[in-house]
């Protein structure tokens, strides 16, 4: 059963670019992660991406239950 979110053109607008910013930080991070060469900088970078990448999975899903 699907939800009703009503959300307004401004409010779908403002949820898209915070997606756009989200998987640009996650690939930034992810970039950096193979890049660095110290070990700690690699794994810092790595969960950094990945918190990002929970964070648009997590709105994505939102969008998607309110279809």
């Amino acid at each position: 059963m699907a939800s009703q979110c009503n959300l307004s053109t401004k409010d779908l607008t403002v949820i898209e670019d915070q997606l756009t910013h989200l998987a640009t930080a996650c690939r930034v991070a992810q970039g950096y992660a193979t890049q660095f060469q110290d070990a700690q900088l690699r794994g810092l970078a790595s969960t950094v991406a990945q918190h990002h990448r929970q964070q648009f999975d997590a709105l994505f899903a939102f969008l998607n239950g309110c279809q």
